[in-house]
């Protein structure tokens, strides 16, 4: 049974990544485009490296060393696969948590799971990193991914307090949560200075929110109507 369960959770998650996806694709590929015309055209004809300071790091690409997708049909491939497994993966991981908390994700509340998913691990985060498009100074991968994962960490369990206790301790220690990665501030680049235009900066990160809050809330309903007969089944034999 785990493991029809898993299959499940890993189809949910990879039909609403590749609905995600396919939105991306027309909402957020031109975007990108831009964004990297903008990028090599500041770096100088005729260059096969950059570098752009980025405080703690520096962010080197090497366009003769690196490897990247053709634009057209394998870039388009590459990006509904990518969004596919990302899809698949989150919602693998829901379906653990709700294992491990004892919560059944079904029809009726597979939505809220949903949009808690996307608060934790997109909305809550982006307010210290918002999403970024090539060009970009940031500071290192490392700092940057850890505070991400403490974001998500401390997020998700300010809503599990929220959603399940709903005592007053509950309430203060999940705001004391909510705001302590913020309060700690996300990893920042010594400077902010971009060739990128703030409309397309803004643009794209409103566009991303939106496309990860379309596909969380897939996620979830996905997961509900994939997970619920699984629960019917299990009360059968009780």
């Amino acid at each position: 049974m785990i493991g029809r369960v898993l299959l499940a959770a890993l189809l949910a998650g990879i039909a609403a990544g590749l609905i995600a996806g396919i939105i991306q694709q027309v909402r957020m590929t031109p975007l990108i485009l831009q964004a990297e015309t903008m990028e090599v055209a500041a770096s100088g004809a005729g260059s096969d490296s950059h570098t752009h300071a980025s405080g703690e790091a520096a962010h080197s690409h090497d366009t003769a060393a690196s490897w990247a997708p053709k634009d057209g049909v394998e870039r388009t491939l590459f990006t509904l696969l990518t969004t596919a497994l990302t899809g698949a993966g989150f919602a693998a991981v829901m379906a653990g948590l709700s294992f491990l908390l004892a919560i059944p994700i079904t029809r009726e509340n597979g939505l809220i799971w949903g949009l808690c998913g996307f608060v934790a691990v997109a909305l809550a985060p982006a307010a210290g990193l918002p999403p970024e498009l090539p060009g970009m100074p940031a500071a290192s991968l490392e700092a940057r991914t850890a505070w991400w994962l403490m974001t998500i960490v401390f997020t998700g369990a300010a809503l599990w307090l929220w959603m399940i206790k709903r005592a007053p301790w509950a309430i203060a220690a999940g705001l004391a949560l909510l705001i302590l990665p913020h309060a700690i501030g996300a990893p920042q680049p010594t400077s902010h200075d971009t060739g990128l235009s703030a409309g397309l900066i803004q643009t794209f990160v409103a566009n991303s929110l939106a496309i990860n809050a379309l596909m969380w809330s897939l996620i979830g309903l996905f997961l509900g109507l994939a997970l619920t007969p699984f629960k019917e089944e299990a009360k059968s034999y009780e």
